[in-house]
């Protein structure tokens, strides 16, 4: 079955980086696009970040445009999330998911599989 573990997240100051991995199994990776989502306390999941198939295309929230990239190696079967100049309000749980097509979505509906999450802390 579809697996998706997350790691590389942490307690950071405020301009830091960090970057997140995604480490899935069970289904054949290169097929399906994958995004990053967060979720912080009292709110809802947000789309964070999306990338297709290839890796030649890539969409990104406003408020992490420009500081954030998302990536994939299709050889390893690994997303990635680059997060530079963190910020306190990046603080939330990232969770990483498998999209139902190769097409990129926006909303937690184009997405049928999830990670179990991990933690970003973003100090001031």
């Amino acid at each position: 079955q579809v697996s998706l573990v997350e790691s590389g997240g942490g307690l950071v100051q405020a301009g830091d980086s960090l970057r997140l991995s995604c480490a899935a199994s069970g289904y054949i990776f290169s097929n399906y696009a994958m995004a990053w989502f967060r979720q912080a306390p009292g709110k809802e999941r947000e789309f964070v970040a999306t990338i297709n198939w290839g890796g030649s295309r890539t969409y990104y929230a406003d408020s992490v445009k420009g500081r954030f990239t998302i990536s994939r190696d299709n050889a390893k079967n690994t997303l990635y999330l680059q997060m530079n100049g963190l910020k306190p309000e990046d603080t939330a749980v990232y969770y990483c998911a498998k999209g139902r097509s190769s097409v990129v979505g926006y909303d937690a509906r184009d997405y049928d599989s999830w990670g179990q999450g991990t933690q970003v802390t973003v100090s001031s």
